[in-house]
């Protein structure tokens, strides 16, 4: 994500896998499914609201929790075109980058409100929040790791090379 405005969706610290996606949602795989539910038990109208390109802002730990990967499927599958948050459970944030879906970890994520508009500069590391004029910096994400990101995922980025050579095709 770049310059496109984006919606900002406003949760709390420690957003658990579980509140991401229902443990009783789990025997889908199909992320097109998965995203019908997306959030449903900390906003059952959530995804009503949600359009394509959005931004979750939410608290510390988010992800916590169970290690599925449901959770960030679930969310890219609904729309969301990035989660930023005070901070990441570790493996959370892993299993993001692994599906492709963009986090920034921003220790003022608290000055940002839900329906505020903000412009993401991954290159850069710079938030715009329109909405309030204020600009937020953030470490930006290691290159393989935005690489990651920008073919959608770790299975993508494996098909993009050829054996066990280094050499993309």
């Amino acid at each position: 994500m770049s310059t496109n405005r984006a919606k900002v969706w406003k949760f709390g610290d420690n957003i658990d896998t579980d509140l991401i996606i229902a443990a009783r949602y789990l025997n889908h795989s199909d992320p097109n499914i998965l995203a019908k539910y997306v959030m449903e038990d900390a906003d059952p109208e959530f995804v009503n609201k949600l359009k394509e390109g959005d931004v979750i802002v939410a608290g510390e730990n988010f992800g916590c929790g169970s290690s599925r990967e449901h959770a960030p499927i679930a969310l890219k599958a609904a729309g969301v075109s990035a989660v930023i948050a005070k901070s990441f459970a570790r493996i959370f944030y892993r299993n993001a980058f692994n599906m492709g879906l963009p986090i920034y970890e921003l220790p003022e994520a608290d000055e940002i409100n839900s329906g505020d508009e903000l412009i993401i500069d991954a290159k850069n590391g710079e938030i715009k929040n329109l909405t309030t004029s204020k600009v937020y910096k953030f470490t930006p994400i290691p290159p393989f790791m935005q690489e990651l990101v920008d073919v959608g995922g770790l299975m993508e980025y494996a098909k993009s090379y050829k054996g066990n050579q280094n050499e993309k095709i």
